[in-house]
């Protein structure tokens, strides 16, 4: 029976979930083809918005159904799209899908199907897919105004780096339309005869007022529109960087983070990105209003776990950043506040704050940080409330500053911030002896010792350094002592000392006491031996110094120095040295290349006097020589020729001078013997010759040709290369024989110019000598034996005055030729064999002889009369009276005479003729002229005066004949002689 019982169930509920089963088979076969699809545009985000419903779903019934949609552009059966969307369907609902077009929608048309097939567990396989809907034609370019160019999209905002298309839609297909971007041409793919799109990859961010991009529509050279667009590039939303949060007083949490770029946009088209601050475990949201900040409540019955989630938004996208903590973790406390210094004397402090109270007890970690003089020092305390330090090993008369910061000693997070004061130590006398050197000079009698100190550092002066005691103590005369006070911040002073030893000592001296005194001794007899320079090389690092040890005890060694060429207390400098170390290295940056710097060591007794060991000198980088010496050529011969520098100083040069270079060019382009051929720096040749002595500053340049042309130029070398170039001298060699003139020619110009000399100096006693003055008539002695009767007060004689009574003319055996001035005349002598006398006698008829007479005569017109020494009548033949016919007149005799006075430009050539004239003035000065002695006698010695004039023999004598024989002629006188 129980068996019977349970079968009748068991078939029931097998007939049951078989009517069930094929209920929903039924159910399954029935068509659920999408239906009511309707698509809509959204012109600001670029999407088609798609609707629908499924028909024959059963009632009050759920399936999961997918739903293949297809889109098509321009024209059905271009499908650009195709995707599947998934989703349950209730019975009579309408379902919604967007899709977003890369290609704003304006620039073509757009066709949208849809077809389904259930995904439902519920139902066996297979499935079929329904039909698909009638296409949806989507466009919008009937809604355009009638301009004829249109460029989409219109504001469009995208992310830097996104891929963006854009396109134009021209009304006319026969304007050429041409696009840029940020006026850059770009190239697009055309659609169809009106429209052209242009993709463009990973766009950059120009600005926050937007990236310009336009079009212009063109027929030829002719404009017809032109259309543009503002495409919006926005930066990329960041994720907040450290996110963190803290309290400093368990009230509020502070929270900060790192908001990264700013994605902001002009036009208002994206405001910067908002901040939301969520926690999880309460639930609660709030609004940051800051970029990178915002703070939250905290409540007393609020958990000491907070989980918070900070998100970053803008239009394009959402950022977001989480974090977990304990509030107790993040203790942020408050700065320490009324920071204070007390007992501060020379070498300690104590450091006093205050920190602001949290919960009771709190812990507190401080550290102190101290700066001075260039240290740090760092200590770290525990405290309850109030905190106190004591400050040690501290430097006398220095400014400190001290800070404190705090934090939870519990649950270390971060330190608070700094709070400080700066303080300043006492002073202490000074702590160091100065660094002191000297320089001694001897002079006749007395010792000039200048002393130099070195300033004291900070942290041995222990205060502000007023004045320097120098004593200086007679070693020999203990009772004599010096006090020197030079005040601060000198650091020299000249002494001057007799022969005596002295002590000198020197302190430091502050506000509070003095410094351990420097000690130097100078000796009565310093050692004053001579020691040999040498020369060092010296190094970008320095130079480096080595010296034999001084014999005998030694308490150090002192090595000075300064520039070669300056004043020595303008750069001296000095270094100490132990007892045992017989080098050091001298590095400062002083150094300077082409410098020339002298070093002296100098080893000190225990006796603290120095003496002096080794001279050193060097460069710390020898340079070429800065000039070439002036050369002057001396010896110039045909052959050879001397080159010179003497004054060339190589002292002052910027290295050592090791040589000179003298190089030579001749057109015959060979080199002499002890040259070499070289190349100067332009190319051309030369010959050298390589001069290793720098005293040597003289070269004999031989074996050259005569008149030849040649050029030189000398420069002198150091290490570092040869002196600056220089234009070549010019020098031509004379030739053979002008040497020899020169030897004879200038004796002769030297001799010329003594005599010269000799005539200047002697020149007054040569022109009294050889042509002296004309007398003056006016003084003449003769004036005092002249009786004139008719005048008596006349006491000038006058050629008219006085009648001559002979003129004898002495004519030379040559030719005469005898010019006039006034008729320019000639007149040829005959060449005479004698001397011609013309006399002039008295006119009366019984003159039996001549009486006093008068000789004037001019050594200049006849020397051979001034060798006569006298005058006299020369006797007269018998006949002499017979010739009177051919005689002149005698007052035209005195005319000529006149005349010829009066012209002293007449000219007579070579044979000259001498006139001299014999004037008897006057009658014998007792008796009558007619008492006159008949037979003429030997005419007494006449006075001699400087003759006036010269008359032409031809003025008074016609030519003689051949037949003449007549030395002499005698003229009769009719008138009368003045008396």
């Amino acid at each position: 029976m129980a068996l019977f019982a349970v079968f009748p169930t068991t078939f029931f509920l097998t007939l049951l979930s078989l009517r069930t089963y094929q209920s929903e088979v039924s159910a399954e076969r029935l068509p659920l083809t999408p239906v009511s699809l309707k698509v809509s545009t959204n012109s600001t985000h670029q999407s088609l918005h798609l609707q629908w419903t499924v028909h024959n779903l059963p009632y009050h019934q759920e399936l999961k159904m997918v739903f293949q949609i297809q889109i098509s552009r321009i024209e059905t059966s271009n499908v650009i799209w195709v995707g599947n969307y998934s989703t349950t369907v209730k019975w009579n609902q309408v379902l919604h899908w967007s899709w977003e077009s890369e290609l704003p929608l304006e620039c073509a048309t757009h066709f949208v199907r849809i077809k389904s097939v259930v995904d439902d567990a519920k139902f066996p396989e297979p499935n079929f897919w329904s039909n698909w809907s009638s296409w949806e034609e989507v466009s919008v370019q009937d809604s355009f105004g009638q301009d004829i160019l249109f460029v989409f999209p219109k504001d469009k905002l995208v992310e830097e780096g996104s891929n963006v298309t854009i396109c134009y839609v021209s009304r006319n297909i026969q304007n050429n339309v041409s696009c840029y971007l940020e006026g850059k041409q770009i190239h697009g793919e055309q659609l169809d005869p009106h429209v052209t799109s242009f993709n463009l990859s990973s766009v950059p961010f120009i600005r926050n007022k937007g990236t310009n991009i336009y079009c212009e529509a063109s027929q030829g050279n002719v404009s017809k529109g032109i259309k543009g667009i503002v495409l919006f590039v926005s930066k990329v939303l960041e994720e907040p960087k450290n996110f963190s949060c803290e309290t400093q007083d368990f009230k509020t949490l502070h929270c900060t983070w790192d908001p990264g770029t700013d994605t902001a946009l002009g036009w208002f088209k994206q405001p910067s990105q908002s901040y939301t601050l969520f926690e999880s475990f309460s639930g609660e949201k709030k609004l940051c209003t800051h970029k990178n900040w915002c703070n939250w409540q905290i409540t007393q019955d609020s958990e000491e776990t907070y989980n918070f989630t900070l998100i970053a938004e803008n239009y394009l996208r959402k950022r977001s950043v989480n974090i977990l903590f304990n509030l107790t973790h993040r203790v942020y406390l408050m700065n320490p506040f009324s920071v204070n210094f007390e007992n501060v004397n020379a070498t300690n402090a104590i450091m006093t704050w205050k920190v602001h109270s949290m919960r009771n007890n709190f812990t507190y970690l401080c550290q102190i940080e101290l700066h001075g003089e260039g240290k740090m020092m760092q200590y770290n305390v525990s405290i309850k409330v109030n905190g106190e330090y004591f400050l040690s090993e501290l430097e006398p008369a220095t400014e400190y500053m001290a800070r404190v910061r705090c934090a939870d000693a519990s649950h270390f997070w971060k330190w608070s911030e700094w709070s400080g004061q700066n303080f300043t130590t006492l002073e202490a006398a000074p702590s160091e002896a100065p660094d002191v050197w000297r320089i001694v000079n001897l002079e006749p009698g007395n010792h000039t010792v200048t002393l130099f100190w070195k300033p004291l550092s900070k942290l041995h002066a222990n205060g502000k350094i007023l004045f320097y005691n120098v004593v200086v103590e007679n070693l020999d005369k203990p009772s004599r002592s010096e006090l020197h006070s030079i005040p601060a911040p000198a650091n020299s002073t000249k002494l001057i000392l007799d022969r005596c030893s002295y002590q000198i000592c020197v302190t430091a001296n502050n506000s509070v006491g003095a410094s351990p005194a420097s000690v130097i001794v100078i000796s009565a007899d310093p050692e004053s031996k001579d020691v040999e320079e040498e020369r060092i090389a010296g190094t970008e690092g320095g130079f480096s110094l080595s010296w034999k040890p001084q014999p005998g005890d030694v308490i150090g060694y002192v090595v000075d120095w300064c520039d070669h060429t300056q004043d020595v207390l303008g750069d001296f400098q000095w270094k100490n040295v132990g007892p045992n170390t017989t080098s050091t290295v001298i590095s400062t940056d002083a150094f300077r290349p082409g410098v020339r710097y002298d070093f002296r060591i100098y080893g000190l007794s225990t006796k603290r006097i120095a003496c002096l060991l080794e001279k050193k000198t060097g460069y710390s980088q020898e340079l070429a020589p800065s000039d070439n010496p002036h050369v002057l050529v001396d010896t110039l011969t045909s052959h050879s020729f001397t080159l010179s520098w003497k004054d060339y100083s190589t002292e002052s040069q910027p290295g050592f001078i090791q040589g000179y270079h003298v190089y030579l060019k001749s057109k015959a382009r060979q080199c002499h013997p002890r040259f070499e051929k070289a190349v100067l720096s332009d190319g051309s040749e030369c010959c050298k010759y390589k001069i290793d002595n720098p005293e040597e500053k003289a070269l004999i340049v031989d074996n050259l040709k005569p008149e030849s042309f040649y050029e030189f130029f000398v420069t002198p070398f150091t290490s570092a290369g040869e002196g600056p170039n220089a234009t070549f001298t010019k020098v031509t060699t004379p030739d053979e024989h002008s040497a020899m003139l020169i030897h004879i020619l200038l004796p002769m110009v030297f001799c010329v110019l003594l005599i010269m000399v000799m005539c200047y100096l002697k020149s007054q006693w040569i022109k009294e000598t050889c042509y002296p003055d004309i007398p003056d008539p006016y003084k003449s002695s003769i004036l005092s034996l002249i009786k004139f009767k008719e005048n008596p007060h006349l006491t000038i004689m006058n050629v008219s005055d006085c009648i001559p009574d002979a003129i004898e003319v002495v004519s030379k055996p040559e030719g005469t030729k005898i010019q006039f001035l006034g008729t320019r005349k000639s007149l040829t002598e005959t060449e005479l064999t004698k001397p011609n006398y013309l006399y002039l006698l008295p006119t009366e008829k019984n003159h039996s002889g001549p009486g006093p007479c008068i000789c004037f005569e001019n050594l200049t017109y006849n020397q051979a009369a001034s060798d006569s020494g006298s005058c006299g009548h020369v006797p007269v033949p018998p006949k002499a009276p017979s010739m009177l016919g051919l005689m002149t007149s005698p007052e035209n005799v005195l005319k000529a005479l006149e005349k010829n006075y009066m012209n002293s430009l007449g000219e007579i050539p070579a044979g000259e003729t001498s006139l001299n004239y014999v004037s008897q003035l006057a009658s014998p000065m007792f008796g009558d002229k007619d008492s006159l002695p008949t037979n003429p006698v030997e005419p007494p010695h006449c006075s001699e005066y400087k003759m006036q004039m010269a008359v032409p023999l031809r003025l008074a004598l016609p030519p003689p004949t051949e037949n003449s024989s007549l030395s002499s002629i005698t003229l009769l006188d009719p008138g009368e002689h003045y008396r």
